[in-house]
């Protein structure tokens, strides 16, 4: 898994996850640092990374454009640093790895966790819409 960490979240995180194993880059390193979330979620896609953001508007863009991806990895706490939340990260990404890797939002909030599979539908539309 790859995983494309965003402006919103510490570079430190790049390192972090690279030492638990997981492939990791930060946008500063790569991308221009005012970038629209849409072209992360550009460049995401097509290098096949899981976005790993703090921002609610990927999973906005995902679901009212129906996309079927990027994957997401959003964190809604209050301490974003690894040395808080890091375990719970890599738990995530391990226990939803089949998930992210076919199209998912995963989110952390506190202790708990949701995953939303990819393209996201509203409930009037059905499953040929």
């Amino acid at each position: 898994m790859k995983v494309l960490v965003d402006m919103n979240l510490s570079p430190t995180w790049a390192s972090f996850l690279k030492g638990e194993g997981v492939e990791a880059v930060h946008w500063s390193a790569i991308g221009d640092p005012r970038a629209q979330d849409r072209e992360l979620m550009a460049w995401a896609r097509q290098g096949g990374y899981v976005v790993f953001t703090h921002d609610l508007d990927f999973s906005i863009i995902i679901a009212t454009t129906g996309a079927g991806g990027p994957s997401v990895l959003q964190v809604r706490t209050l301490d974003l640093l690894p040395s808080a939340i890091g375990a719970d990260v890599v738990r995530l990404l391990r226990q939803h790895a089949d998930e992210l890797d076919r199209g998912a939002i995963v989110t952390l909030d506190g202790t708990t966790s949701r995953v939303r599979i990819l393209p996201i539908r509203r409930a009037m539309e059905g499953p040929g819409s």
